[in-house]
């Protein structure tokens, strides 16, 4: 065994495990790690312009490759910028390494220059963190954190690195077993619990599937769908479960929730059996708990224990990674025709098709998505990132999502600025693939910063800004809820008193950003689109540009709502579509 510097350490270990990109932004403490990350070019260090989109980088990387991303910052305000990020992680069960700078452990607790506990902070927020107190357990700490990050339910880990810890020495040695008191994930589904689910599978008569990001995790897909088709029988999706099942598939209903679509809220609230594929039961997903799925028994399958019945108690719980789980249970499956349940299901599916509504002057979703699905949906190696507003949920109802990891978004944690870095991070993991950033005029402000990220690095990246002028989805909800009265939505700019200000009007009409112009400063190409057509030949032009982002700035219409939306409170099938409650008769 040799003797390291902490810093040594920290690179021999990031070797060990394959690391070959580190985002992160440099700082005092944290100098002598960097010293070591310049001494070996064979791990990439992607300087990204804010912490915070260090976070989402390594997230969007960890998300479209399944393998951790990592983090590296510095102390104090360098630790707290990650916090959203690591938020961001920790609810969509993303596996990130994130290292802190410190200050020595003989001045933690004095108020330091730049100390601030940020395992305290990301108590909450993380999978687990560590404040390593000497150099000679940091060995031990970086081997652990991979683990637990990368296994069972994913999630992201901070390690604080005291100034002490980072240039002191001692032998390293990384061949040991990892054995973590109380840490043990379960893998495997019990056998009696498979027989019982097995069971009631082949009694139900009209049964759902719910696909939820766990299945993209587990790498379930091919599993999920065997099972389909096996039991005929249809499945909806949450947000970050959209991809598993193709969405031609005559089994796909789409996402369910808040903004699922009709025949997938109705479908739920009319079953008499769900199988719960790595879905947690989230109020955005569930609607009003009370009524929800009323008369289905609930088979849950989940890695996560702490997961099973927090939200909605179920029947038949089993324990384990959902691949292991659907490969063990297969095989009891009696293959089986719900045909009188299925009928039923195309009549959904085909009676339930929200309209665009037309007439507008400028572009609309419908048009977006429409060329979108013509250019882009059938290229074998698209990755489409969103930040989070009705660009988001407009992604998630009409984007023709086939395979899993092409769709990475902020789904637990709602975090606009996501996008942007979270696209950095996975076109930097993924350099043969096209990755599609799509946006609103709020979200994309929020980390706009990282476009320098993606020029300096040559990124292609197509960003696609949905530009109504407006916080689209907060309007949304202050049109319903307040009878229009916008307070604070309004992104343009107005030279009339606020008080007067009821909506935008055609002289508001100043760029604010000129995101065209802003692209161009960076180094980006800019364009602006105002009808489909311009925007199918700045998207075609987009897909041949290589080594420099795009930015297509859509000039969309400014009130278009999304639709359809369950209203919070409410139960899945009590659906507004325009704007008007759906009549379930009809969709039948």
């Amino acid at each position: 065994m040799s003797v390291l510097t902490g810093a040594q350490i920290i690179i021999q270990a990031l070797l060990a495990e394959g690391v070959d990109t580190v985002f992160g932004y440099p700082g005092a403490s944290v100098v002598p790690i960097f010293d070591e990350l310049y001494r070996h070019p064979e791990i990439k260090l992607i300087l990204t312009r804010h912490e915070q989109a260090a976070v989402h980088a390594a997230d969007g990387y960890a998300r479209s490759t399944g393998k951790p991303g990592v983090v590296l910052v510095t102390s104090g305000p360098g630790a707290t910028n990650t916090v959203t990020g690591l938020a961001t992680a920790n609810f969509d069960s993303s596996p990130v390494i994130c290292m802190t700078g410190q200050v020595q452990t003989t001045m933690i607790g004095v108020d330091a220059f730049q100390e601030a506990d940020i395992t305290g902070i990301t108590n909450g927020i993380t999978k687990h963190n560590y404040l390593v107190s000497d150099v000679t357990e940091l060995a031990s700490v970086l081997k652990h954190s991979f683990y637990i990050a990368s296994t069972g339910r994913p999630g992201p880990v901070l390690i604080d690195l005291p100034k002490d810890a980072i240039v002191g020495s001692c032998e390293f040695d990384y061949d040991f077993p990892i054995k973590i008191r109380g840490y043990k994930p379960h893998l495997y589904g019990h056998p009696n619990q498979l027989r019982r689910a097995a069971d009631m599978i082949a009694e139900s008569k009209r049964p759902v599937v719910i696909v939820g990001g766990g299945a993209v995790i587990s790498d379930a897909s091919e599993q999920i769908n065997e099972m389909l088709y096996k039991c005929d029988m249809p499945a909806t999706s949450t947000l970050n479960g959209l991809g598993v099942v193709p969405f031609d598939s005559p089994y796909f209903l789409g996402m369910h929730g808040m903004h699922g679509t009709i025949a997938a809220n109705l479908a739920i609230q009319e079953c008499d059996l769900i199988i719960a594929c790595g879905s947690r039961f989230d109020d955005r997903a569930t609607g009003r708990l009370e009524s929800f799925a009323p008369n289905a028994k609930i088979i849950h399958i989940d890695v996560d224990t702490a997961t099973i019945s927090k939200n909605v108690t179920v029947d038949v719980p089993i324990v384990g990674d959902l691949r292991n789980v659907l490969n063990d249970m297969l095989p009891l499956l009696a293959a089986q025709k719900h045909s009188d349940w299925m009928e039923y299901i195309d009549e959904l599916k085909n009676n339930s098709t929200v309209q665009k509504v037309t007439g507008g002057s400028r572009v609309s979703a419908y048009d977006v998505f429409d060329v979108l699905n013509n250019r882009v949906s059938s290229l074998e190696n698209a990755i489409i990132v969103t930040d989070v507003g009705q660009h988001q949920m407009w992604s998630a109802l009409l984007y023709q999502f086939s395979r899993p990891r092409s769709f990475i978004t902020s789904g637990g944690f709602g975090t606009m600025g996501f996008g942007l870095p979270a696209s950095v991070g996975a076109q930097l993991a993924n350099r043969d693939k096209k990755v599609v950033c799509i946006s609103g005029d709020g979200s994309i402000q929020m980390n706009i910063q990282e476009l320098a990220t993606a020029v300096i690095n040559r990124l292609p990246i197509i960003i696609l800004i949905l530009n109504n002028g407006f916080l689209g989805m907060v309007r949304q909800l202050q049109d319903m809820a307040n009878d229009g009265r916008f307070e604070a939505v309004c992104l343009m700019n107005c030279h009339k008193h606020p008080s007067e200000c009821k909506s935008a009007e055609n002289e508001c009409r100043l760029f604010i950003p000129d995101f065209v112009r802003l692209a161009e400063s960076y180094g980006a190409v800019g364009i602006r689109v105002t009808n489909e057509d311009e925007l199918d030949k700045a998207l075609c032009d987009a897909l041949q540009r290589e080594n420099v982002p795009t930015i297509i700035d859509i000039i969309t219409e400014r009130k278009e709502n999304v639709w359809p939306m369950v209203p919070a409170g409410s139960s899945l099938d009590q659906i507004l579509a325009n704007g008007k409650p759906v009549n379930k008769e009809s969709a039948r």
